[in-house]
């Protein structure tokens, strides 16, 4: 190794540890919770009502949807129009509707049924009064199963569309 490359390499080895040094003091000195409430995260503290961890626990990240369909429920609605009132109290989030299909039929159809439902759950966002701009969907039909088995109890998870929320990102 030419002195060049030795030095580069410790210099790259030397970041690479004062990167996790200061990645674990900002860990360790975390603000501790009461009566043993789950810390506070990268998505925020779950108590917050303003914080990621709220929004995806007490308000509902996703509508889930019967086989085949895209048409929301009444539980559905219920969860998006509480998303609403949520994004409606908190403008400096946007979201992104991702589409999800179970793993029965064709890649082709699945991905086009969850793009269906991804836009089911981004019209009635819209209809309830946010700001189309705030908002992008994008399916991934049954590329990424949040349970995985091959019977109904499988499938009826995977039907869905979940909101993400991403701060600061206006207009994307």
């Amino acid at each position: 190794m030419t002195p060049t490359i030795k030095t580069g390499a410790l210099l790259a080895a030397a970041l690479l540890l004062s990167a996790c040094a200061s990645t674990q003091d900002r860990l360790s000195t975390a603000p501790a919770t009461s009566a043993g409430a789950l810390a506070s995260g990268p998505l925020g503290d779950p108590t917050d009502p303003t914080s990621v961890a709220y929004f995806n626990q007490s308000v509902g990240d996703r509508v889930l949807f019967a086989v085949d369909q895209h048409t929301l429920t009444a539980e559905g609605e219920s969860v998006l129009a509480a998303q609403a009132n949520w994004l409606a109290q908190n403008p400096e989030f946007d979201a992104i509707i991702e589409g999800h299909a179970d793993e029965q039929g064709t890649r082709e159809y699945n991905l086009a049924l969850g793009a269906r439902r991804a836009s089911s759950a981004q019209n009635f966002l819209i209809a309830q009064g946010v700001a189309p701009s705030r908002l992008r969907t994008v399916s991934y039909g049954k590329e990424r199963p949040l349970a995985v088995c091959s019977d109904e109890t499988c499938y009826q998870q995977n039907r869905r569309a979940v909101t993400v929320l991403s701060a600061g990102a206006v207009g994307f």
